[in-house]
Formats: structure tokens, C-alpha cells, sequence
């Protein structure tokens, strides 16, 4: 199975480690991934804001690179995948802007063709094209006694997401199914405050903070993510946050494609383990010393059915704001 990869600038340097487990996921999994050539950066979110023509026509010069042999590009970065996606989407519902596009492009001796590479996010690649049982069928080391959490962000299962954009289970069955014990956490698609460090920090730390009060109250080992924004700052921040309103977190933040590389039995250091700010050390500890299966006792737990209520976070208020 092959695809064009395209890792972004954020996977070059602070989500190395989201390139670093991708690729030997990826390798367990048989995925070849040809990177494009001379990619450039998306844009992120503030190109589209000054600019959109330039900043369609940075994406499309991506998109025009991939290789002829290649009809998709897999993108492990949540912004990277939907500034690709809505470029091939735009510039096939719109022939003036096609048309722009491929003129800025022509300066390059490129053109694009709307509708001829689709773009995927990492996540959705690796649970639509393998089965939860091929995946199973990998683990050699289950994440046995590790409480996680998966917190996919707003851009991952939005607008273009093949989940529930409010309620996303994917990255859960994955989890269950590398052994984990899986944290039922309602905040999993809540916005992580994107670049508002760089705006308004007040407001940052507050959206950070709401997300890692109700995580922590949880009891969490880590929280999982699919996306390099919300790594960052919820990893990054956290002392900042910890500052500003007076708590003690200690919340490491991990790729999925890390778990998927423990379960794999993959060594720690060649999946980037070690890079993160906060340190997962302790779920290191317990992935190789689990705690012992309790017995079972009593009745069984009742399943959740989709009209059952879900636990409600603590409200936005307060401290916690």
C-alpha cells in the first residue's frame, strides 16, 4: 500500500516524534510512504487569513508534487490534511480560483488538477484501510493497566472528519484494541485554544487549563492526540498553565501512533518517546510493569447504550477559566 507523504514543518521539529512513530507504524503495518518532494509548508491557519490566493496556491504546489503514480497524500498533521482537502475541494467547486491557482503554479512549471490526489488525515488511514483486527494482530505487548484518554481536538473531526464531529470513537476502539484501559473523556473534541498562546494568553491558559482540570479529575496517565497543535500546547503550556492558576498537573502528552508503536513492541527511544516536555517516564514504568489483572467480581458492568447520558466535565467557571 502506498502513499505520498507529506509531514509539515511541525513534524521536522517540535512533533518529531509524530513523524518518527508514524513512520515505524507504518513500516509494522506495510504502508510505503513516499515523501514529496521539495514540499513546502501549508500555510497553517494565519496564510489563509492575509492572503488566499497565495495561500491556495502554496497548498496546491504540495498537491501538484505528488508523484504521478501516487493518487493520495496522507498527512499526520490535523492542519496540514484540511488545508490540503479544502484546496482540492475549493478549487473544484470554483473554476476562478482553479484558474488562478494553476497560473501561480505555471510560474513553477506546475499544475494541478482538482480532484486528481485525495487527502487523508493519518488517523483516518490507518483505521479505514486496516481492520481493527489487522491491527490487533500486531500487538505484541498490550497496554495493559495504562488509563488514557483520547483527545482529538476541533480540526481532526472537523469539518471533513469521518467521525462524529461531538462524540469521536475511532481513536477509543483503537486504544481498546492495543489493550488500554479507555477514559470515557467528553472533552475529546473541544478546541485546545489553536495559536491564541500567541494572542491572548489569558484566554489560552484558560481553554488549556479546562481541558486538563477535567483530565486530571479522571485520573489519566496521558492524554492520546492525532494532532501536533494540540500536542504542543497542552504539552508546552502546562507549566504556564500549572503558573497561572495554581495547580499541579502532570499530564503527558502522546501520539496515537506512539501507543500503537508500544503495543507494537517498538523501543520507546526509536518512537520519539523522551522528546516530550512533560515527561512520560511514569507511563513508561507502567507499560513495563503493569499492575496485576484484578479478579473480576460480581456482576458485569453494564455496557452504555447511545441513549445513555454521558459524565459532564466540570463546568467552564471560576478557577477554571
Amino acid at each position: 500500500m502506498r502513499y505520498a507523504y507529506y509531514p509539515g514543518c511541525s513534524l521536522e521539529k517540535n512533533a518529531a516524534a509524530y513523524d518518527q512513530s508514524f513512520r515505524r507504524v507504518a513500516e509494522v503495518l506495510g504502508m510505503e510512504l513516499v515523501e514529496i518532494p521539495d514540499w513546502n509548508c501549508c500555510g497553517a491557519t494565519e496564510y489563509f487569513s492575509l492572503d488566499l490566493l497565495p495561500a491556495y496556491a502554496l497548498v496546491a504546489r504540495n498537491l501538484a508534487l505528488v508523484p504521478e503514480d501516487l493518487d493520495q497524500v496522507v498527512a499526520p498533521c490535523s492542519a496540514c490534511y484540511y488545508n490540503m482537502y479544502k484546496t482540492d475541494k475549493n478549487m473544484a467547486a470554483y473554476p476562478k480560483l482553479a484558474a488562478a491557482v494553476n497560473e501561480a503554479l505555471a510560474a513553477g512549471k506546475l499544475h494541478y488538477d482538482p480532484g486528481r490526489v485525495l487527502s487523508r488525515h493519518a488517523l483516518d488511514v490507518i483505521l479505514e484501510d486496516f481492520s481493527l483486527e489487522e491491527i490487533g494482530a500486531h500487538v505484541k505487548k498490550p497496554l495493559r493497566g495504562l488509563r488514557l484518554a483520547a483527545y482529538y481536538g476541533c480540526v481532526t473531526v472537523r469539518p471533513a472528519g469521518h467521525d462524529d464531529p461531538e462524540y469521536p470513537v475511532r481513536m477509543e476502539r483503537l486504544l481498546e484494541t492495543l489493550g488500554a484501559t479507555v477514559v470515557e473523556y467528553t472533552l475529546r473534541a473541544n478546541c485546545c485554544g489553536g495559536h491564541m498562546t500567541q494572542l491572548d494568553a489569558d484566554t489560552a491558559y484558560g481553554m488549556i487549563h479546562y481541558l486538563l482540570h477535567n483530565a486530571n479529575k479522571l485520573g489519566v496517565d496521558a492524554l492520546v492526540t492525532a494532532c501536533p497543535m494540540c500536542q504542543l500546547n497542552l504539552d508546552a503550556y502546562q507549566g504556564q498553565v500549572n503558573s497561572h492558576f495554581g495547580t499541579d498537573f502532570h499530564i503527558p502528552i502522546l501520539y496515537f501512533t506512539q501507543m500503537m508503536g508500544l503495543a507494537f513492541g517498538i523501543q520507546p527511544e526509536d518512537l520519539g518517546f523522551g522528546q516530550e516536555i512533560v515527561s512520560a517516564k511514569e507511563v513508561l514504568e507502567k507499560f513495563r510493569n503493569p499492575p496485576p489483572e484484578e479478579e473480576k467480581r460480581g456482576r458485569p458492568r453494564r455496557k452504555r447504550r447511545d441513549k445513555d447520558a454521558l459524565p459532564m466535565p466540570e463546568p467552564l467557571s471560576g478557577g477554571d477559566r
